[in-house]
């Protein structure tokens, strides 16, 4: 068992690899928080202000005297919050709609993607800018937004897909014997197009944290003090001629999270291209 295990590892990517032990230090952190973090994320402190790194303190304090690597723990569950919720509403969304706009075809195809191509024509953050400037700031407003901008890109892949799915033989059989449009699409269609939308997810779930990140950094997402990446990198800009530690630890753990999911999804698509 330990043979056949260690020669699955040896044949999977290094980036894969890679990609899968960043992000479980990911999810760790954000399930041992309350464990692994020496403070209140919260807790303020304005006798500790702007404390370099110590034993009790490893990433040094911010402007109240904050804990930053606790903050910096605590912020990896909105992260990866802002990652599942996103992509479960984009990916559904865009992979039903991509979906039946080539199956069923007519002017359901046309109408499905003359709204993604309007959408397409929005730089995404300045889609997501206008849509918060309509609903107004918060952290749901701002899934929202993200979740908008990132639908198009399913649509497309799920319509291409399919395309090239519905011409197979077995599609083919299918639809000459009776079967219904969501039985092909169940059946034959969604589970032959699984591994290109998973490897999509992955890539996507990169640009969901920057994108957020991005909007808490503008003071679009979370409310003030809540421990968000984005939102300690804005929080400790006004501080950087005195202490760049409030700002330095968001941002590297930012660029960690976004290349761990770069390289997964790397990772995916060359053990689907096998």
């Amino acid at each position: 068992m330990t043979g056949s295990f260690r020669t699955l590892i040896a044949r999977l990517p290094l980036s894969l690899l890679a990609g899968m032990v960043l992000i479980t230090f990911m999810v760790l952190g954000a399930l041992l928080a309350p464990l692994i973090s020496p403070a209140d994320p919260l807790a303020q402190d304005l006798y500790a202000t702007f404390q370099p790194m110590s034993a009790a303190h490893p990433f040094g304090t911010d402007a109240f005297g904050r804990d930053i690597f606790s903050r910096i723990v605590y912020g990896t569950r909105y992260s990866l919050a802002e990652v599942c919720i996103c992509i479960l509403v984009s990916c559904a969304m865009g992979t039903l709609a991509g979906m039946l706009a080539a199956l069923v075809g007519g002017y359901v195809e046309q109408a499905i993607m003359w709204v993604v191509d309007i959408i397409f024509a929005f730089p995404g953050i300045v889609l997501a800018l206008l849509i918060l400037s309509l609903l107004g700031p918060g952290f749901l407003n701002m899934l929202l937004a993200i979740s908008v901008f990132s639908i198009p890109v399913y649509v497309r892949l799920a319509h291409n897909l399919t395309q090239a799915l519905q011409r197979a033989e077995y599609v083919e059989a299918a639809r000459t014997l009776g079967a219904g449009t969501w039985r092909i699409l169940y059946v034959h269609v969604m589970r032959n197009a699984l591994g290109p939308i998973l490897m999509q997810s992955t890539l996507t779930a990169g640009s969901v944290i920057l994108a957020a990140s991005s909007l808490s950094f503008l003071g679009l997402g979370v409310a003030p003090a809540t421990p968000e990446w984005g939102a300690m990198m804005s929080d400790g800009r006004s501080y950087l001629g005195i202490d760049i530690l409030p700002s330095l630890f968001p941002g590297l753990t930012i660029t960690l999270a976004v290349l761990g999911f770069n390289l997964l999804g790397e990772g995916v698509r060359k053990v689907i291209d096998k």
